[in-house]
Order: C-alpha cells, then sequence, then structure tokens
C-alpha cells in the first residue's frame, strides 16, 4: 500500500517519447529517505528524474509531490519552492567564485542572506569559498553544487550522477552528505551497484518498466511498479 503521507506518489504514470514508452505506466509512493535510480543512458532514467522534479509532464497518470498534483501549473508552483535539482553536468560563469555560486542560488530563490554562509560552513566549503568554481577540485565543486541546491532547505532533492566525477577516497564523506541533504532524496546513477549499501531502496529501469531491489527495501510503503 501507498503510505497516507508519501513525498511522491505515482498513480499509473507513464512517459511516452517519439511514440514509444520511456517508461510504462507505474504506481509507487516514496516517503523519506534516499532512494537510488540505476539505468544506462537512454534507458529513461533522465526522463523520469526530470519528470518527478516536474521538468516535464507525465505522458499518462497522475504525479503527486509533497501532497500535490503537479501534472498542473498550480500543483507545479506549490511545490518547486520547496525542490532542490542538481544536474548531472551544472555549470557556471567564468570567474564565479564558490561563495558567488551558492550567493547567486540563494537569491533567486529569494533566501536570506545569512543562509549563504551557513551552508557554506555545512558543506565545510568556508576555506575555499573565495576560489573559482573552475580551481576547484571535483569533490569540492560537487560540495559548491550540493550547497547551492540545498540552501533554501528544500524538502525533496533531486541529484543526477552526483558522485559520476569523485574518487574513491572521498565518496563515503560525499555519502554521508547525500543522506542528510533533505526528508527525501532521489538519486542516480548508471549502476545499481553504486546505489547498493547506502540508499533506502533502489530502482532500476529496463526495457521501459521500473524494478525495485527488494532485497535493499527497508521501511518504504508501496504498491509494485506496473508490469
Amino acid at each position: 500500500m501507498i503510505a497516507d503521507f508519501s513525498t511522491i506518489v505515482a498513480r499509473d504514470m507513464g512517459i511516452r517519447r517519439g511514440g514509444r514508452w520511456i517508461l510504462r505506466p507505474t504506481t509507487f509512493g516514496i516517503t523519506s529517505g534516499v532512494v537510488g535510480l540505476a539505468g544506462p543512458p537512454c534507458s529513461g532514467r533522465s526522463a523520469l528524474l526530470t519528470t518527478l522534479a516536474t521538468l516535464r509532464r507525465p505522458s499518462v497518470g497522475e504525479l503527486e509531490l509533497l501532497g500535490h498534483d503537479v501534472t498542473g501549473p498550480a500543483g507545479q508552483r506549490a511545490v518547486r519552492p520547496r525542490l532542490g535539482l542538481l544536474p548531472h553536468r551544472f555549470g557556471w560563469a567564468a570567474g564565479v567564485t564558490a561563495r558567488e555560486y551558492v550567493a547567486y542560488a540563494a537569491y533567486f530563490k529569494a533566501t536570506p542572506k545569512d543562509a549563504v554562509e551557513a551552508i557554506l560552513e555545512r558543506f565545510e566549503l568556508t576555506d575555499a569559498a573565495e576560489l573559482e568554481m573552475d580551481m576547484l577540485p571535483a569533490d569540492l565543486r560537487l560540495r559548491a553544487g550540493l550547497a547551492a541546491t540545498c540552501v533554501h532547505r528544500p524538502d525533496l532533492v533531486f541529484l543526477d550522477e552526483p558522485l559520476g566525477s569523485v574518487t574513491d577516497p572521498e565518496r563515503d564523506e560525499l555519502i554521508g552528505l547525500l543522506r542528510g541533504l533533505a526528508p527525501a532524496v532521489v538519486v542516480t546513477a548508471p549502476d545499481p551497484a553504486e546505489l547498493t549499501g547506502w540508499c533506502d531502496r533502489v530502482f532500476t529501469i529496463a526495457r521501459a518498466r521500473l524494478i525495485e531491489s527488494l532485497e535493499v527495501s527497508r521501511t518504504w510503503s508501496r504498491v509494485p511498479a506496473g508490469v
């Protein structure tokens, strides 16, 4: 059963592109924690993530986020201030420092200025705040991206392959950060093995079907994905 309150609820939701199914109609609910979404390039993983993040509408079915129907503009306007999204290849202007990058995100999201210093400290970026984004190593650049994504304290965060450019020595520490970003986090990776062991649930998209790895499921209630 879907929980009485779920952060994400999809009912018979499907995604089509170019006359073919990217995701066949499926039903599931997510309450809280970290959910992984795995699939190789062109599997439909990115299409599902952008749909959940309200950047595209489902082709069929219903989608609710944080208690709002987001298949229409009213629901999208209601939830977007409570969402955070970090694309896989997020960009920045030349010459922008880490502090400026986060401050711009705070301004865009109408967040008080004192939130910038707080989030820089939280992500251990204070000492690197005056360095330009181009000069930062991959792990600190990711921290800056996460800080900008979460400066407004979102309730639901979407991360597209955040660990793709991070080496093993920094991976465990960054995973700890990802788990504490928001009450609910959706994170993608090409291989489910990259998500197993630290995500509360892991889904894989295969042949336009959403399949859950039951061995990593813990406390979340859901209806089995449509087949």
